[in-house]
């Protein structure tokens, strides 16, 4: 079935589906305020379970400590969640609510059921991964979360730091319950995860002589930067000093010495097929991370077809360079040519860095053809720190605050310079800035009047399918000049499409590990570094890869009908503004978006 077929199916079954199910002459402003007043405790109520996103958000309650990952946190979550919906299917009649609200509900339901059906496969989910973990995410949270404005501000600082213990022996605790029923991360997660705790304990006060440890550094810039006297600066840092060299010290030792056991048992049976419930569990992924229904092998076969297409497209690329040769070779001259990489040096990252603020104000300064404008949260370009570069992926991003006093950041991490070719530099700021994720992400937390739980919540099915979808708009006024930018621009396609056949290959059909890499080495021109990591990813995070092009499908669908629906009337900043201003949904309910947009033109 085409992906047209599919929406015109779905929009036939629009009534009995559809958000217009509420006419306006039973629209009632109570029960409008008892929906939101409801949507609105559940996101309370979440922010006080998460200390660390009460941090995320600005505020300063329970300043010194961190969330609860235990079992029984999470049970008590999952029961909440049964209690919720039950209150809102049995208490809020939709049918007296306005379209807006009305997609708040549906949002709210399809959250709480999400999180009780994730509650049945809790401990097939990896604590820690090769990618990071909690372990890892102390430095970078603190780093950027914990701001420091006063005194109490620092004691709540140290006194995170003296809860790290804990936290890492809960994450001990846990990772042995997963144990017990089998759940073990693959063998080669372990040596990179015990690298990066090496290196959160690495540096001054730790070592002696050494440049100053990341979590020092940041700690003690942020007490210089206060007003307090010096002697009660020292005493702060002589603090910090003692509990770093101690309890975090003793933490991370104790967590490294429990993974280089845990290793000892692991394998690398690497699909999810290998579990009792495996089919089920992996269905579950896919469900999670695409809502769209699709089994594994719909999936499957769409990256097949637009592995497919892609590639015709880049013959045409090679027609363009006049390259002479095959595919394969095509892609091993992209891998290798010095043309397409900066040095491996000071002086080449800050290239690339610079070439990034380049892209995005070029685009920035168009935005205009594309969209109605700019968010006010502004952006910043910044490479991965040191102290994760060698285990974090090749880009990221990191959002701002709704108030814009922490920008969003787009992180390019620059550790090997050959993971990141000059040809996919365009492409990769489009994707993470603008009009990627930062646009999307930014846009989400300024609409006004947006439920909390909206403006902080997501799908990774619209997130990403949005950063995909937006590679290809600045293609549409003239941008990737450079063919060999547009082939980036390709490539970055064609990775997403092999994602598809790639994770189901190997959850669903019970690809190996090598099988997985040979298939983006012959299929792609990305180099083996980053074959590696993609299967590795798709072996301890199920699922979630396929989002990309699966969001970027549907997203294409949805204008394809709104351009042809609408003809001369058709407006690009109208449509890309009906479908950021609701925020991250599931495809179903943007599906309804747009159609009843659509419809009201």
């Amino acid at each position: 079935m085409t992906r047209y077929i599919r929406l015109l199916s779905i929009i036939l079954m629009l009534q009995f589906f559809g958000i217009n199910a509420c006419t306006v002459s039973k629209v009632d402003q109570d029960e409008i305020k008892k929906a939101n007043q409801f949507f609105e405790s559940i996101f309370q109520d979440r922010v006080l379970d998460s200390p660390e996103f009460q941090s995320r958000l600005g505020y300063k309650s329970n300043y010194d400590q961190w969330d609860d990952i235990t079992y029984e946190r999470s049970r008590k979550n999952a029961r909440q969640a049964i209690f919720d919906l039950d209150y809102l299917n049995e208490n809020i009649n939709i049918e007296k609510l306005d379209s807006k609200t009305a997609i708040s509900y549906r949002l709210m339901a399809k959250s709480l059921e999400r999180r009780i059906d994730s509650d049945d496969f809790l401990f097939r989910q990896y604590m820690i991964t090769h990618r990071g973990g909690k372990h890892s995410s102390i430095p970078s949270f603190l780093i950027n979360y914990h701001a420091v404005e006063d005194e109490r501000d620092i004691q709540d600082y140290i006194g995170r730091l003296r809860n790290i213990e804990p936290l890492i022996e809960d994450l001990m605790k846990e990772m042995s319950l997963r144990e017990e029923v089998g759940t073990i991360a693959p063998m080669f997660v372990y040596p990179k995860a015990i690298a990066v705790s090496k290196n959160i304990i690495s540096g001054y006060p730790f070592e002696e002589g050494k440049k100053q440890n990341v979590i020092y550094e940041d700690l003690v810039k942020k007490i210089d930067a206060t007003d307090l006297t010096d002697a009660v600066k020292l005493r702060y840092k002589s603090e910090a000093e003692a509990i770093l060299v101690t309890t975090v010290n003793y933490a991370y030792r104790s967590f490294i010495d429990f993974l280089s056991a845990q290793q000892l048992k692991a394998t690398n049976n690497d699909g999810v097929w290998k579990y009792p419930n495996g089919a089920a569990y992996y269905q579950h992924t896919l469900d999670q991370y695409t809502t769209l229904g699709l089994t594994a092998e719909e999936i499957h076969q769409i990256g097949l077809d637009e592995v497919a297409r892609i590639h015709e497209e880049i013959y045409a690329i090679m027609e363009t360079v006049a390259f002479e040769g095959t595919l394969q070779e095509f892609f091993d001259f992209m891998r290798t040519d010095p043309q397409f990489y900066y040095p491996q040096s000071a002086e080449g990252r800050q290239m690339y860095l610079d070439q990034v603020n380049v892209v995005v104000d070029t685009l920035s300064a168009r935005i205009e053809e594309l969209f109605y404008g700019l968010p006010s949260i502004p952006l910043v370009v910044k490479p991965v720190e040191a102290y994760r570069e060698a285990s974090a992926g090749i880009a990221f991003y990191s959002r701002g605050q709704a108030d814009g006093s922490r920008p969003g950041i787009y992180y390019a991490n620059l550790y090997n310079m050959q993971d990141m070719p000059i040809y996919k530099l365009e492409n990769l700021a489009y994707h993470e800035a603008i009009p990627g994720h930062h646009m999307q992400i930014a846009i989400q937390l300024e609409v006004e009047g947006m439920p909390s739980f909206r403006k902080y919540g997501g799908y990774s099915v619209y997130s990403e399918g949005w950063a995909l979808y937006s590679e290809t708009l600045p293609k549409e006024i003239g941008l990737y000049k450079d063919p060999y930018s547009d082939f980036g621009r390709l490539s970055g396609e064609l990775w997403r499409a092999c994602r598809l056949v790639v994770d189901t290959g190997i959850h669903h059909y019970r690809w190996t590990r090598e099988e997985g890499i040979d298939y983006y080495m012959y299929n792609t021109a990305n180099p083996e570094g980053d074959c590696v990591g993609m299967v590795e990813r798709h072996i301890v995070w199920p699922g979630q890869a396929v989002s990309y092009k699966i969001g970027m499908l549907k997203m294409q669908e949805l204008r394809a009908y709104a351009e042809s629906a609408l003809g001369d009337n058709f407006s690009i900043q109208a449509f890309h503004d009906i479908v950021l201003k609701n925020g991250a949904v599931p495809m179903d309910i943007l599906q309804d978006i747009v159609v009843q947009w659509v419809e009201n033109q």
